[in-house]
This record gives C-alpha cells, structure tokens and sequence, in this order.
C-alpha cells in the first residue's frame, strides 16, 4: 500500500502535491477544462515541470529524462489524478512508446522529434465492425522497396493533429519475403492516406478513422522486422494499463473527498446528509472499494519495479482500478444529486471521463479473456 513508500517516494508525493496547490490552480483559473489550454499556459506548465523533476520523469535517460519505474509512475500519476486538475495533462515529457527500440533512419526520423517535442505521432491499430466492415485487416503488399497499404483504422486518437502514424499492417507473403503483422510508420500527407472522419469522444477525447487507399510506403519504415507487429504494438502495453490504473485511483481519492465535504456540511433540510444512516452506508462503500482498488495498484506496481512481466497483474490492475473509479464516481452522483448532472460540475466531467477509461487502452472483458487466457493457456502471473 502507499503507507509504506520508500521516503524518496514520499517526498515525489509531497513535490507533486505541492505542484498542484502552488502552481496548477493559480495558472488553471478562467482556463474551461475541458478545452485544450493556451500555447503559453502549456509553456509555463511545463517548464515549471522541468524545474522540479517531473517532465523527465516518463523519458529516458538516453534523451536527459530520468527513466523512472512503475512505482514512482505510479505515485505521480495518482497523486496528479487526485489534483483533478485540468492541466496535469501537460505536466510530463512525451514518451518514447513503441519507438523507445527504434534505430538508425527511424529513430532519427521519429524518435528524436518525439523526444524534442516536435513532432507526435498516433497509433493507428483499431479495425472496424459493424456494417460496411471488411473481413480483411488493413494490410500490405511490397511492390519494389516499398509497401502498398489499403484499409481502414478507426478510433486513432489524436490523430487530427498527428505527424505520422503508427499503423499495425498484415503483410502479404510473397516470394522477397515473408508474411505477418508488421508496424508500419506513415507519414501524414502520404497520398493515398485521408482522413475520413474526425469526432470526438464522451471524455472530451479527439479522434480520427483513417482511410489507406493503395498508399505506397517505404519498406524501411517498418519497426523490427515483418512478423513483430504484434508484440511491438504491445511492448508498452503494461505501463499504459498501469498508468489508466493510477489516474483511475486519483479520480476515486479526489471523489471520495469532495463527497466526504459535501455530505459533513449542513443541509438545506436540516443537518448534515452524513448523519443520515443510508447515506453513510452508500459513503463507506466508496471509502472500502478505493482502498481495495490502491491496495491492487500499488502491488501491481511493486511487481513491475522488480522487472517481473505481471501482464496478468497490470491487465488486473486496469480492469478494476478503472471500474472501481466508475462506480465511485456514480455513487457520488447519486450522493450530491442533481447539481452533479449539470455541464460543467466536476463530477459530471469525471463520469464522461471514467466510462471512456473502461475502453481505452483495452476493453474490461477483453482483457478479463486475456486473463484467463494467461492462465490457463500459459499458467502466468499470481491471480
């Protein structure tokens, strides 16, 4: 549990909290929360985030970042999330992703642009259902020393404003080489690649479906080689899954609070809405459920810091951190009552934002098959 953080993760927790009261909220007065933040506002954020050892934090050393583990990500990302500040979405450094292995013409391409805040990409790995969906994935043919891509992805995220696109390819085998997932870098601007469609999501997300029509890319833009599509598309699937896990967690500790101050101040009929026994019952449920969902968290985290796989754990971790957040955030609802339903109210904002994290980053019942699967098919982790 966080009770028993090393003290140089206690003073991480401080320096965070501390951020948030000192110079978040000052700079996050008369800024809508859910609108992107002014160019300077963003500068200030982070340069101050730099000043104090947090922008590095998600970058690698490599890049003058400071690398840090699942732990301290963890006690950083939770205690932002408990901030419930709107601007905590600028506070670190772009990370390297599935980039962090790039090399030669890639790295110098991609990566250090990444890495310098010039440039961002988007992952493009969602197919489309439903009708008017191909049976066939987004796939490739070579043709010379190029790939010609032709398909769809849908619910690119960020993808209206994004460089380049990390796009999962099924490459057809022929007789120069072999078949299989690849990830494949495309340019925006490539022709043949369009945008068919930008929406955005309930969380205030903003998101693209891509269309590639025959669009010719060069075989060189492939990450690793034809056939590891699959397993580099997931190799930071474990951070991401932990990191909706601890901003999940920070939701339900700024929740928890701000309904325990709602329901000990007088009430328009007389007392204190916490006096009343139903009320109470409902509140302690919140309380026991954020607890459970840290306790599962900060193991999670422990076990990624010793290098331990724990793909079972993190997917764990993910599932119910972010549905114990959806019910905390529901309760709450039903606690202050309709004032919490009008746009605009924190709490309304933070229901749109839990119901997306159930989805993002790997539907609940997926991961729940994948789970099981880990198990009975590989006999992994310690569920």
């Amino acid at each position: 549990m966080p009770e028993s953080l090393p003290p140089d993760l206690v003073t991480l927790r401080d320096r965070v909290s501390a951020f948030i009261d000192e110079d978040l909220r000052p700079i996050e007065q008369g800024i809508a929360p859910d609108a992107p933040a002014p160019a300077d506002v963003r500068q200030r954020v982070r340069a101050r985030s730099k000043e104090i050892g947090l922008f590095g934090m998600t970058q690698p050393r490599a890049f003058g970042g400071s690398e840090a583990g699942p732990l301290a990500m963890v006690v950083a990302r939770e205690t932002l999330a408990a901030g419930n500040s709107s601007l905590a979405r600028y506070v670190f450094g772009p990370g390297p992703g599935m980039l962090a292995r790039a090399e030669g013409d890639l790295r110098t391409r991609y990566l250090e642009p990444v890495m310098r805040g010039e440039a961002q990409g988007a992952f493009a790995f969602t197919e489309p259902s439903g009708p008017g969906a191909s049976d066939r994935a987004t796939w490739a043919k070579r043709d010379g020393g190029a790939f010609i891509v032709t398909g769809r992805k849908v619910f690119v995220s960020g993808g209206a404003t994004a460089d380049f696109y990390q796009v999962l390819v099924n490459v057809e085998e022929d007789a120069s080489g072999p078949g299989g997932p690849a990830m494949l870098f495309v340019d925006r601007g490539t022709p043949g690649v369009t945008i068919e469609r930008s929406f955005e999501s309930i969380d205030g997300g903003g998101h693209v479906e891509l269309r590639f029509n025959a669009a010719r890319v060069p075989q060189s833009n492939v990450l690793g080689a034809v056939g590891e599509g699959i397993p580099r598309a997931m190799v930071n699937i474990n951070e991401e899954r932990v990191e909706s896990a601890a901003s999940a967690c920070g939701i339900a500790l700024w929740t928890v609070e701000y309904v325990t101050r709602h329901i000990t101040q007088g009430h328009r009929a007389g007392g204190r809405l916490g006096d009343r026994e139903g009320v109470r019952l409902r509140y302690s449920d919140l309380r026991i459920e954020t607890y459970a969902a840290r306790a599962m968290l900060y193991r999670t985290a422990r076990l990624l810091d010793t290098g331990d796989d724990a793909i079972n754990e993190a997917a764990a971790a993910k599932v119910f951190c972010t549905e114990v957040a959806g019910r905390v955030v529901d309760g709450a609802v039903q606690l202050v009552g309709g004032q919490a339903l009008i746009v605009g109210h924190p709490l309304e904002r933070l229901y749109r934002r839990v119901r997306s994290m159930r989805l993002a980053g790997g539907a609940s019942d997926i991961l729940r098959l994948n789970i099981a699967r880990g198990v009975i098919e590989f006999n992994a982790g310690r569920l």
